[in-house]
């Protein structure tokens, strides 16, 4: 199966961007007639019928819908992006394609990379979703600062920071629990300083361990987006 993405069709827009025309004709070849499946990245898939083929706009009527059932807990992972941009664009096709809803981006004290390409980030989970045949887009978000993060974190999202400590023996593991809408935070290269640490358990965070190795940035993101998702199966 090959997904197409179109985020307004519940809005009437029946055509595929010229991104997404051009490789439905040129490289897959698709032509008047053919069927197509195509997510809105909010949880519905569409049947389609071509009925222009074009690689600037190719056209389609809907011919059925169905919708995701909605999951009864919510993952939400919180990373410093890592020196070498690459590692972090890993760490979010792999959320993506374990399962995660929302992804927050913010720069740490200690963090070496200052910057990021918030549009670059948004085409790379498009095409993670896709790739792995899911429905819904993971909401992407990008903080200056862990307290802007912690400023905008909903009331009902249980809160864990992941911190190299270990003296903690406290596993994410056995921390989180099913059926709950769970944040984690991940630190940069340099991990978080006692100033960061302080100021989320003061806003209720919980100090949690990934397991008894030193991880990678992208390696814990990856470890706590896996543990929130075995926990909930």
């Amino acid at each position: 199966m090959k997904l197409f993405y179109q985020p307004d069709i519940m809005k009437g827009s029946h055509f595929l961007t010229e991104e997404e025309s051009k490789h439905c004709v040129k490289v897959l070849r698709h032509t008047v007639g053919d069927t197509l499946d195509v997510v809105d990245g909010n949880g519905a898939k569409f049947k389609v019928r071509i009925t222009e083929a074009h690689p600037k706009k190719t056209v389609f009527d809907v011919i059925s819908h169905q919708r995701k059932e909605e999951l009864p807990y919510y993952i939400h992972i919180g990373i410093a992006p890592t020196k070498q941009i690459e590692r972090t664009e890993w760490f979010l096709e792999k959320a993506i394609e374990i399962g995660v809803d929302e992804i927050s981006f913010f720069f740490g004290r200690h963090s070496e990379r200052k910057n990021i390409n918030l549009d670059r980030m948004h085409k790379k989970a498009i095409s993670a979703m896709k790739q792995s045949l899911k429905y819904q887009l993971p909401v992407i978000k990008l903080y200056q600062d862990i307290e802007s993060l912690i400023s905008h974190i909903p009331a009902n999202q249980s809160k864990y920071i992941g911190y190299v400590d270990f003296d903690n023996s406290y596993q994410l593991k056995d921390a989180a629990q099913p059926n709950e809408n769970s944040l984690v935070l991940i630190g940069p290269e340099g991990d978080f300083n006692e100033d960061e640490l302080e100021l989320a358990l003061s806003n209720g965070f919980k100090k949690v361990s990934l397991g008894p190795h030193r991880l990678r940035t992208e390696t814990a993101g990856l470890v706590a987006c896996h543990t929130l998702n075995l926990i909930n199966t």
